[in-house]
């Protein structure tokens, strides 16, 4: 199936009549009717892997930060990213010093 073969469908008025249902809840944020039964729980190793998903968009500010060069290092062997891991990693533990006050 293709995408042009969703957006080119004829939907019967009982699809669409269902479809604003859904969407309607989904607006309203009504996820009451959910089944969550077969969901697994998260263990207590996911649990600690854990990290708090940030706006998409946050507002950041250039600056310029020396850096050990071993902790550079370290950063960048981590992938692409190292900046924004940099800031992720200043992030927590900002929230972790807030969550203690």
């Amino acid at each position: 199936m293709r995408s042009e073969d969703i957006t080119k469908r004829r939907w019967t008025e009982k699809e669409r009549q269902t479809l604003r249902r859904v969407a309607g809840r989904q607006a309203a944020m009504d996820d009451s009717r959910i089944n969550l039964k077969d969901i697994p729980r998260l263990t207590d190793e996911q649990l600690a892997a854990m990290v708090r998903l940030r706006d998409a968009r946050p507002r950041k500010v250039a600056v310029s930060v020396r850096l050990d060069a071993r902790v550079l290092s370290w950063l960048r062997s981590k992938g692409e990213g190292h900046l924004t891991r940099i800031n992720d990693i200043l992030t927590n533990l900002m929230e972790a010093e807030q969550r203690t006050r």
